[in-house]
């Protein structure tokens, strides 16, 4: 196995995982984990919480999938 494929299969494996926890961690109607991490329930912090929330997942979920695309063209 060459470097170049080990360091994007490895990328790969962590962005999937990243982005498996990001994704149960956003709430739906309160009962989310992001609620429970939070603490108090206080409308003031929690719109800040998920805003960053979702600019991670965004951010895994784009490296998840170009990750993705460049192990398809270098896997032997």
């Amino acid at each position: 196995m060459s470097l170049l494929l080990g360091i994007v299969i490895a990328i790969w494996a962590i962005s999937g995982i990243a982005l498996i926890i990001l994704v149960l961690m956003h709430s739906g109607k309160g009962t989310g984990l992001s609620d429970a991490f939070s603490g108090i329930q206080s409308s003031v912090g929690t719109g800040i919480i998920e805003k960053n929330l979702n600019r991670a997942t965004i951010v895994a979920a784009i490296v998840f999938i170009l990750s993705l695309l460049v192990l398809m063209m270098i896997w032997p």
